[in-house]
């Protein structure tokens, strides 16, 4: 039984009757304006006897369906819609975890028992909808992948797919989260990379995507993007290294900046203060290491964080007295040494030759990361600039001496298991209270209590690549943007 162009799958699962004997039902997701042929989402039941035998699949709508993606057989004991819809959902979420890099090499982490609330459909639909765009990528026939493509994602940018987005991820909880995105962030390089090689746009159908979430007294942003979707710094500097393109571009940006506040009731004023807890930043690669072997130049040629820059603005500001930072400028150490030696040398019998030669060595003591804050208006920010090279620039604004991107022992060099490397192992950064707690306090009059305020945070990153054991003199920087509302009730 076909149906109308309707989107609203929760809906649909809940209007089927509790009572069929067999045959299917399909709900239209998307149409080709061009050919008229649709992708269809279809129920069917295999059996007239209990517990029912059902299955989902996606399909392509032509004269015939042609199933792209279809479900195991799931067995209830009724089709009322509880039973159903859970069914349906587990089985929508597996398909979105087995489209993963890491799908075959180990086995999926059992899943939450999902509920669905009366009043959160969307979250039904948005993980429908994000199955149905990994199908299309993956499995729908080239004639029609883009314009299914582009209805999908259409669908996908809407505010209420984002804020669905929150809810299910906060649903699914971190490990399967982050199975999820990888899962999705692999279909959109690939889709990318397939629209660059055919010379079309590169859009992505998402960039980068990213949550907020208030409690406890912390505030927590969790942020994704593939490194396709994000800014280059300079367009034209490129590569026709094919090896070196799967390496760069195989890889997500994934980010956790977990800032915890504190409201402190004075005799006249009140303080609003944030504090760092914990800035994450990894690059994770989104193929296995055998692909990234075969077609790539293996795990280690990949971008790494430069900057990171924080901006948290109070929206209403009518309250605000004044912003206050609690970390000075650091002034880096140098030390100044003069020495002085003197070389005599004798060279023919009848002339003696006397050189004197006087050097002086210039040492700075400066840290691979560098903290500071600044202050505009009553707006805060937070910045963390990697430094490197012979001279100590700041790596995301400049480009490295083209002698040292092949001196063996340069810092950048072996920078993943060198022991005095400035990431992590896996080649990330953690910037921890412990070092960069230091935090910023807004001054509020009186008035401000029990009322919400909001906050915005505006996160920028940048990752740059330069060679790491390959000898190449490609290197590159590119730069993601995003921005959360944080929500704050000034009560004690």
């Amino acid at each position: 039984m076909a149906s109308g162009c309707v989107l609203d799958i929760w809906q649909w699962i809940r209007n089927l009757p509790e009572q069929w004997r067999g045959g299917s039902y399909s709900l239209q997701i998307c149409n080709s304006p061009s050919t008229n042929q649709s992708l269809e989402l279809v129920i069917s039941r295999h059996s007239e006897t209990q517990p029912l035998n059902l299955s989902f699949s996606i399909c392509a709508e032509f004269h015939d369906p042609i199933s792209l993606w279809s479900s195991n057989y799931s067995r209830l004991r009724s089709a009322s819609t509880t039973d159903l819809s859970a069914r349906f959902l587990h089985d929508v979420i597996c398909g979105v975890l087995s489209y993963g890099p890491y799908c075959n090499s180990r086995p999926l982490l059992r899943l939450p028992n999902v509920q669905i609330p009366e009043d959160s459909g969307m979250i039904f639909n948005l993980a429908t909808l994000t199955l149905a765009i990994l199908v299309s990528i993956y499995e729908a026939p080239s004639s029609l992948r883009r314009e299914f493509i582009d209805k999908i994602s259409a669908h996908l940018a809407r505010n209420e797919a984002r804020n669905a987005a929150r809810k299910l991820m906060l649903t699914l909880g971190s490990n399967v989260e982050e199975q999820w995105m990888r899962s999705v962030n692999l279909g959109v390089t690939n889709w990318t990379m397939e629209s660059l090689r055919s010379g079309g746009a590169s859009a992505s159908p998402f960039a980068v995507f990213s949550y907020a979430v208030c409690a406890s007294r912390l505030w927590k942003i969790q942020a994704y993007c593939p490194v396709v979707a994000m800014i280059m710094e300079h367009p034209s500097h490129q590569t026709k290294d094919e090896r070196l393109l799967f390496s760069l571009n195989y890889q997500q940006l994934e980010g956790v900046i977990q800032l915890v506040y504190s409201v402190a009731f004075k005799e006249n004023w009140i303080d609003v203060a944030v504090n760092v807890d914990n800035i994450r930043c990894d690059l994770v690669q989104l193929v296995s290491e055998t692909l990234m072997a075969k077609q790539g130049y293996g795990s280690d040629e990949k971008h790494f964080p430069s900057r990171v820059s924080l901006q948290l603005t109070p929206l209403s500001q009518s309250n605000i007295l004044s912003l206050s930072v609690g970390r000075s400028t650091d002034n880096p150490v140098h030390e100044v040494g003069v020495d002085t030696g003197l070389d005599v040398t004798l060279s023919v019998p009848a002339s003696i030759g006397i050189g004197v030669s006087a050097h002086e060595t210039v040492t700075m003591t400066l840290k691979p990361w560098k903290f500071e804050h600044s202050v505009h208006g009553n707006t805060a920010s937070l910045s963390w600039f990697l430094h490197g090279g012979a001279d100590g620039r700041e790596v995301f604004s400049s480009e490295p001496h083209r002698l040292e991107l092949f001196r063996p022992r340069s810092w950048f060099r072996n920078r993943y298991t060198n022991p005095s490397r400035p990431f992590t192992r896996s080649g990330g950064v953690i910037f921890a209270g412990d070092e960069y707690g230091e935090g910023v306090c807004w001054r509020m009059c009186p008035a401000a209590v029990g009322k919400t305020v909001e906050w915005e945070i505006r996160v920028r990153v940048w990752v740059t690549y330069w060679p790491n054991k390959k000898r190449t003199l490609h290197t590159e920087t590119r730069r993601l943007e995003f921005r959360e509302l944080l929500r704050l009730t000034i009560a004690e």
